[in-house]
């Protein structure tokens, strides 16, 4: 219980909404925040769909690598940089050692297909990325499984409402067996992500 308290405590306070939120910039994290041993928490499944409209899913992708990520894709400041560094990350490793990044996202009003595929053009996301899409309640459910937090707000400007979405910016490393082996909060680096991932197939 005193882990997945200090996990949640973690999370909770890696909550981000804007770089105004912020009074300096925080130290880039080499090391996962949390670890775990082989076997030991298999990785919430869940079933979306991703930007082509296929099913996604952690069981389908049993047998290589994953990185479980949570994404606004109309964010603009954090969110295209963590994906620059998921694409580092892709690039750095060997084919066979490349691991399927799930992006699910954390914006209900986001999700129109012509937003995720402006942000694969303009963030030049790699092959392996992958959208997970869906109703508010089903994205919920895998916010809740994975303790991330998210907080929307709406007001109406000049007659239109505008959305801010703030939320836990983490990154769960799930190896071939869908067990978690890593946890990363934001900023983490490339570098601390491939090692972690190069550990799993030495």
């Amino acid at each position: 219980m005193l882990v997945a308290a200090s996990l949640a405590a973690a999370l909770y306070f890696a909550t981000r909404s804007s770089p105004a939120a912020m009074s300096s910039a925080a130290p880039v994290s080499e090391t996962a925040a949390a670890t775990w041993p082989a076997g030991k928490h298999r990785a919430p499944d869940f079933a979306l769909r991703d930007q082509r409209g296929a099913p996604v899913s952690l069981a389908a992708l049993r047998g290589r690598p994953v990185i479980v990520t949570f994404i606004d894709p109309l964010c603009r400041d954090y969110c295209p940089t963590e994906a620059q560094h998921l694409n580092d990350v892709v690039h750095t490793l060997p084919p066979g050692q490349k691991p399927a990044i799930v992006a699910v996202s954390v914006n209900v009003y986001g999700n129109a297909h012509a937003n995720l595929v402006e942000d694969g053009r303009k963030w030049n996301l790699v092959p392996q990325w992958r959208w997970a899409i869906g109703p508010a309640a089903a994205l919920g459910r895998v916010w809740s499984a994975y303790h991330i937090a998210v907080l929307a707000t709406t007001k109406t400007v000049a007659g239109v409402k505008v959305h801010t979405i703030g939320h836990t910016e983490a990154a769960y490393v799930i190896d071939a067996q869908g067990f978690q082996r890593a946890l990363f909060l934001w900023p983490y680096s490339a570098d601390g992500v491939v090692r972690t991932l190069r550990a799993l197939t030495s």
